[in-house]
Protein backbone atom coordinates (compact mmCIF):
# COMPACT_ATOMS: atom_id res chain seq x y z
CA UNK A 1 0.00 0.00 0.00
CA UNK A 2 1.48 3.29 -1.24
CA UNK A 3 1.72 6.14 1.64
CA UNK A 4 0.81 9.37 0.23
CA UNK A 5 2.92 12.60 1.55
CA UNK A 6 3.20 15.72 1.01
CA UNK A 7 6.09 18.23 2.11
CA UNK A 8 6.27 21.66 3.48
CA UNK A 9 9.65 24.00 3.24
CA UNK A 10 10.25 27.38 2.34
CA UNK A 11 13.29 26.29 0.95
CA UNK A 12 13.49 25.52 -2.99
CA UNK A 13 16.91 23.18 -3.10
CA UNK A 14 15.18 21.59 0.28
CA UNK A 15 12.30 20.42 -1.29
CA UNK A 16 14.05 19.68 -4.46
CA UNK A 17 15.81 17.57 -2.29
CA UNK A 18 13.50 16.00 -0.53
CA UNK A 19 11.74 15.59 -3.86
CA UNK A 20 14.64 13.10 -4.98
CA UNK A 21 14.85 11.15 -1.89
CA UNK A 22 11.29 10.55 -2.17
CA UNK A 23 11.38 9.47 -5.84
CA UNK A 24 13.75 6.67 -4.17
CA UNK A 25 11.03 4.87 -2.24
CA UNK A 26 8.60 2.54 -4.11
CA UNK A 27 6.34 2.93 -0.90
CA UNK A 28 5.89 6.77 -1.33
CA UNK A 29 3.71 8.71 -3.09
CA UNK A 30 4.43 12.71 -3.56
CA UNK A 31 0.56 14.44 -3.66
CA UNK A 32 2.23 17.87 -3.02
CA UNK A 33 4.75 20.24 -2.34
CA UNK A 34 4.38 23.35 -1.15
CA UNK A 35 6.55 26.50 0.21
CA UNK A 36 4.14 27.63 3.06
CA UNK A 37 1.46 25.86 5.13
CA UNK A 38 -1.24 27.65 4.17
CA UNK A 39 -1.25 26.38 0.40
CA UNK A 40 -1.03 22.85 2.11
CA UNK A 41 -4.65 23.39 3.86
CA UNK A 42 -6.09 23.21 0.14
CA UNK A 43 -4.78 19.50 -0.63
CA UNK A 44 -5.49 18.58 2.92
CA UNK A 45 -9.22 19.40 3.04
CA UNK A 46 -9.88 17.27 -0.51
CA UNK A 47 -7.42 14.42 0.08
CA UNK A 48 -5.99 12.55 2.87
CA UNK A 49 -2.34 12.68 3.44
CA UNK A 50 -0.80 9.75 5.76
CA UNK A 51 2.82 11.94 5.88
CA UNK A 52 4.04 15.34 6.14
CA UNK A 53 7.82 16.55 5.94
CA UNK A 54 7.64 19.51 7.37
CA UNK A 55 10.03 22.32 8.19
CA UNK A 56 9.78 24.37 11.77
CA UNK A 57 11.40 27.67 10.45
CA UNK A 58 9.28 29.25 7.97
CA UNK A 59 8.14 32.90 7.05
CA UNK A 60 4.43 33.18 7.74
CA UNK A 61 3.86 30.20 10.41
CA UNK A 62 6.37 27.90 12.19
CA UNK A 63 6.24 24.42 11.65
CA UNK A 64 5.10 23.95 15.13
CA UNK A 65 2.12 26.55 15.14
CA UNK A 66 0.75 24.76 12.25
CA UNK A 67 0.79 21.84 13.68
CA UNK A 68 -0.63 22.68 16.67
CA UNK A 69 -3.46 24.05 14.66
CA UNK A 70 -4.62 20.93 13.17
CA UNK A 71 -7.08 19.08 14.23
CA UNK A 72 -6.96 15.83 11.96
CA UNK A 73 -3.10 15.34 12.35
CA UNK A 74 -0.96 13.00 9.72
CA UNK A 75 2.50 11.65 10.64
CA UNK A 76 4.23 14.25 11.04
CA UNK A 77 8.10 14.41 10.59
CA UNK A 78 10.04 17.61 11.29
CA UNK A 79 12.93 18.78 8.55
CA UNK A 80 15.06 21.42 10.03
CA UNK A 81 18.48 23.02 10.24
CA UNK A 82 17.96 23.51 14.21
CA UNK A 83 18.15 20.73 16.50
CA UNK A 84 17.05 22.48 19.59
CA UNK A 85 13.72 22.03 18.31
CA UNK A 86 13.95 18.33 18.84
CA UNK A 87 12.45 17.84 22.19
CA UNK A 88 9.63 20.14 21.11
CA UNK A 89 8.94 18.04 18.23
CA UNK A 90 8.73 15.32 20.52
CA UNK A 91 6.52 16.72 22.60
CA UNK A 92 4.08 17.40 19.93
CA UNK A 93 4.33 13.41 18.64
CA UNK A 94 6.11 13.94 15.72
CA UNK A 95 7.31 10.56 14.18
CA UNK A 96 10.73 11.99 13.43
CA UNK A 97 13.23 14.66 13.28
CA UNK A 98 15.48 15.08 10.30
CA UNK A 99 18.37 17.68 10.90
CA UNK A 100 19.68 19.35 7.72
CA UNK A 101 20.93 18.39 5.54
CA UNK A 102 20.51 14.54 5.89
CA UNK A 103 21.88 11.95 4.35
CA UNK A 104 19.65 9.65 1.80
CA UNK A 105 20.55 6.97 4.62
CA UNK A 106 18.85 8.42 7.34
CA UNK A 107 16.14 9.47 5.10
CA UNK A 108 15.20 5.78 4.48
CA UNK A 109 15.71 5.13 8.06
CA UNK A 110 13.04 7.44 8.68
CA UNK A 111 11.05 6.02 6.28
CA UNK A 112 10.77 2.83 7.84
CA UNK A 113 9.80 4.32 11.07
CA UNK A 114 7.04 5.70 10.11
CA UNK A 115 5.78 2.98 7.97
CA UNK A 116 5.45 0.75 10.71
CA UNK A 117 3.68 3.64 12.91
CA UNK A 118 1.36 4.06 10.11
CA UNK A 119 0.83 0.15 9.70
CA UNK A 120 0.21 0.21 13.35
CA UNK A 121 -2.43 2.77 13.21
CA UNK A 122 -4.14 1.24 10.16
CA UNK A 123 -3.77 -2.52 11.65
CA UNK A 124 -6.90 -3.65 13.89
CA UNK A 125 -5.73 -3.35 17.63
CA UNK A 126 -4.47 -6.21 18.98
CA UNK A 127 -2.83 -7.39 22.32
CA UNK A 128 0.22 -7.79 21.22
CA UNK A 129 2.48 -4.66 21.50
CA UNK A 130 5.44 -4.19 19.36
CA UNK A 131 7.62 -1.99 21.51
CA UNK A 132 10.73 -0.31 19.64
CA UNK A 133 12.95 0.82 22.73
CA UNK A 134 16.83 1.55 20.84
CA UNK A 135 18.20 -0.95 18.94
CA UNK A 136 16.45 -3.49 20.42
CA UNK A 137 12.15 -4.10 19.86
CA UNK A 138 10.38 -5.85 21.81
CA UNK A 139 6.71 -8.43 21.45
CA UNK A 140 4.54 -7.87 24.69
CA UNK A 141 1.77 -9.10 25.37
CA UNK A 142 -0.98 -6.61 26.93
CA UNK A 143 -2.26 -8.17 29.71
CA UNK A 144 1.59 -8.56 30.54
CA UNK A 145 2.10 -4.67 31.15
CA UNK A 146 1.05 -3.93 34.51
CA UNK A 147 1.37 0.11 34.15
CA UNK A 148 3.57 2.71 32.13
CA UNK A 149 4.65 5.85 32.93
CA UNK A 150 5.62 8.99 31.03
CA UNK A 151 8.97 10.39 31.46
CA UNK A 152 8.99 13.55 28.95
CA UNK A 153 9.57 12.89 25.09
CA UNK A 154 9.62 8.55 26.77
CA UNK A 155 7.81 6.21 28.26
CA UNK A 156 8.59 3.41 30.89
CA UNK A 157 6.60 0.08 30.59
CA UNK A 158 6.43 -2.10 33.70
CA UNK A 159 5.76 -5.75 33.22
CA UNK A 160 4.54 -8.79 35.03
CA UNK A 161 8.09 -10.17 34.35
CA UNK A 162 10.18 -7.72 36.01
CA UNK A 163 10.96 -5.90 33.35
CA UNK A 164 11.35 -1.94 32.23
CA UNK A 165 11.38 -0.67 28.80
CA UNK A 166 12.07 2.71 28.20
CA UNK A 167 11.20 4.16 24.61
CA UNK A 168 10.18 7.00 22.71
CA UNK A 169 6.81 7.85 22.74
CA UNK A 170 3.97 9.70 24.42
CA UNK A 171 1.28 8.61 26.90
CA UNK A 172 -1.07 10.62 24.47
CA UNK A 173 -0.30 8.74 21.70
CA UNK A 174 -0.26 5.23 23.42
CA UNK A 175 -3.73 6.25 25.13
CA UNK A 176 -5.55 6.84 22.26
CA UNK A 177 -4.06 5.57 18.85
CA UNK A 178 -2.10 1.91 20.41
CA UNK A 179 -3.26 0.67 23.64
CA UNK A 180 -6.46 -1.70 23.83
CA UNK A 181 -8.85 0.84 25.18
CA UNK A 182 -10.89 -1.86 27.20
CA UNK A 183 -7.41 -3.24 28.84
CA UNK A 184 -6.18 0.31 29.84
CA UNK A 185 -7.12 3.67 31.24
CA UNK A 186 -5.25 7.13 31.62
CA UNK A 187 -5.50 7.72 35.74
CA UNK A 188 -2.64 10.53 36.11
CA UNK A 189 -0.83 12.98 33.74
CA UNK A 190 2.14 10.35 34.24
CA UNK A 191 0.22 6.86 34.46
CA UNK A 192 -1.18 4.42 32.62
CA UNK A 193 -2.62 1.41 34.17
CA UNK A 194 -4.09 -2.61 32.81
CA UNK A 195 -7.33 -2.41 34.53
CA UNK A 196 -7.29 -5.99 35.16
CA UNK A 197 -4.16 -5.49 37.34
CA UNK A 198 -5.15 -3.05 39.81
CA UNK A 199 -6.25 -4.57 43.06
CA UNK A 200 -6.43 -2.00 45.87
CA UNK A 201 -7.61 1.08 45.71
CA UNK A 202 -7.24 3.73 48.74
CA UNK A 203 -7.86 7.32 48.95
CA UNK A 204 -6.47 8.46 45.47
CA UNK A 205 -3.60 5.49 44.66
CA UNK A 206 -4.37 2.83 42.94
CA UNK A 207 -2.06 -0.44 43.96
CA UNK A 208 -0.36 -2.77 41.40
CA UNK A 209 1.90 -5.34 42.89
CA UNK A 210 3.85 -2.98 45.09
CA UNK A 211 3.76 0.09 43.35
CA UNK A 212 0.96 2.76 44.67
CA UNK A 213 0.23 4.90 41.29
CA UNK A 214 -1.42 8.25 42.20
CA UNK A 215 -4.88 9.23 40.50
CA UNK A 216 -4.78 12.55 39.06
CA UNK A 217 -7.58 15.22 40.36
CA UNK A 218 -8.91 15.48 36.94
CA UNK A 219 -8.66 11.44 35.81
CA UNK A 220 -10.50 10.33 39.02
CA UNK A 221 -14.52 10.52 38.22
CA UNK A 222 -13.80 8.34 35.14
CA UNK A 223 -11.35 6.06 37.12
CA UNK A 224 -13.32 5.43 39.58
CA UNK A 225 -16.40 4.62 36.92
CA UNK A 226 -14.35 2.17 35.21
CA UNK A 227 -12.69 0.07 37.88
CA UNK A 228 -15.59 -0.10 40.11
CA UNK A 229 -18.37 0.96 38.24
Amino acid sequence: MKIKCALIDDEELARALLEQFISKVPQLELVGQYKNPLEFLDLSNENKVDLLFLDIQMPEITGTEFLKSLREKPVVVFTTAYPEYALEGYQLDVADYLVKPFSLDRFLHSVQKVSQLINQRQAPVSDLLVINAGHKTFRVNAHDILYIEGLREYVSYYTSDGQRIVALESLKKLEEEILPKDKFIRVHKSYIININRAKVIEGNTISIGDKKIPIGASYKEATIKRLIG
